[in-house]
């Protein structure tokens, strides 16, 4: 009788082990078990993808240029109506750079600043700074725009260089090439040593001041002349500045 009793809970043992596992085949066989692993593979899925993100913005980001070394470049310019190659290493230790970029020649915006620009050149130079003007034109769109006369939508004699940014290599440095493939108008400060020291970015249908560019240059000059003090916003030579501790600000405010 023990014997038979034996027999029959063991056939019970194995008859409930298999419909368990032929319940469990089923619901795999019929999704249940499928979808708690799919929803499993979900979540991971989406953690690896939000780690692949962060990881893949970390990796894509750039730092900025400001307060860092102006990427270099040599490129062929127009200049007094020759040919010239220009490098950025050039003027490093003897002079300050603007250098500013613009969409495209024989446009509409971009000869106002350009020519702007020219007009008061000798103002910069006699700051110790070159300017520098670059597009994704050849030299040769260059050159034939430089022999159009200003009444006729060219620019005639230029007291600058334009480079020439063919490749789009030193627009896309500087951060500045746009979807279009052109340039948008970046302007870029570079101290003597070669650091970028003040850029701003306009779209492409306004153009940007000459003022302000010397404004800001000649308080970059100044603070570096004098590193115990600031140039509060708007300042201009002549203008008081700053120390920048709490008894100075007190003393800036009281003045003003």
């Amino acid at each position: 009788r023990r014997s038979l009793c034996r027999v029959t809970f063991d056939h019970f043992c194995i008859t409930l082990v298999k419909m368990l596992s032929s319940k469990s085949v089923a619901q795999v066989r019929g999704g249940r078990v499928g979808r708690v692993s799919g929803a499993a593979r979900g979540v991971s899925g989406r953690s690896y993808r939000r780690s692949s993100s962060v990881a893949s913005v970390t990796s894509e980001a750039t730092p900025p240029l400001v307060g860092n070394p102006a990427p270099g470049f040599s490129a062929e310019a127009v200049f007094d109506q020759e040919f010239i190659n220009v490098t950025l290493d050039q003027y490093k230790g003897n002079k300050y750079v603007v250098l500013f970029f613009y969409p495209l020649d024989f446009t509409f915006v971009c000869p106002t600043e350009i020519t702007a620009f020219s007009d008061r050149y000798e103002e910069f130079s006699a700051i110790d700074t070159e300017v520098l003007g670059v597009s994704v034109d050849s030299q040769f769109s260059h050159l034939a725009w430089v022999q159009t006369d200003r009444k006729e939508g060219g620019l005639g004699d230029l007291k600058y260089p334009l480079v020439s940014d063919l490749k789009k290599e030193i627009a896309s440095a500087y951060q500045v090439l746009s979807d279009e493939g052109v340039a948008l108008r970046g302007l870029f400060i570079i101290d003597k040593e070669g650091v970028v020291q003040h850029s701003t970015i306009n779209n492409l249908a306004f153009g940007r001041s000459v003022d302000e560019t010397l404004r800001v240059l000649q308080a970059i000059q100044y603070v570096q002349n004098n590193p115990d003090e600031v140039c509060p916003a708007g300042w201009k030579p002549g203008d008081v500045t700053m120390k920048p501790d709490p008894e100075g600000s007190k003393e800036y405010f009281a003045s003003i």
